[in-house]
């Protein structure tokens, strides 16, 4: 069964930053490009980052490029998103997924 957990998720100031983590079992890891989404309060799903398998490439979404780093470490089935200089607009659910798959979540706000 395909288990995808994320955390480090919280309220931080604008301007601050946050490191999310998301575990991830029930599959093997390596062989799949990883991505972050994100739900804004009454907003769809918006596509946030996307890693490949061996971490050598990424691409963000136009509204988070230069701020936003994601990562992974394949060894340890860890995904990561670093987030930096945040704004009100970044206040959202970020989820992990493979896929169509992702986990519960982990709630971000960014708010003064």
């Amino acid at each position: 069964e395909v288990q995808l957990v994320e955390s480090g998720g919280g309220l931080v100031q604008p301007g601050g930053s946050l490191r999310l983590s998301c575990t991830a079992s029930g599959f093997t890891f390596s062989n799949y490009v990883m991505k972050w989404v994100r739900q804004a309060p009454g907003e769809g799903l918006e596509w946030v980052s996307s890693i490949a398998r061996d971490g050598g490439s990424a691409t963000y979404s136009d509204s988070v490029k230069g701020r936003f780093t994601i990562s992974r470490d394949n060894a340890k089935n860890t995904l990561y998103l670093e987030m930096n200089s945040l704004k009100p607009e970044d206040t959202a659910v970020y989820y992990c997924a493979k896929g169509t798959q992702r986990g519960q979540g982990t709630q971000v706000t960014v708010s003064s």
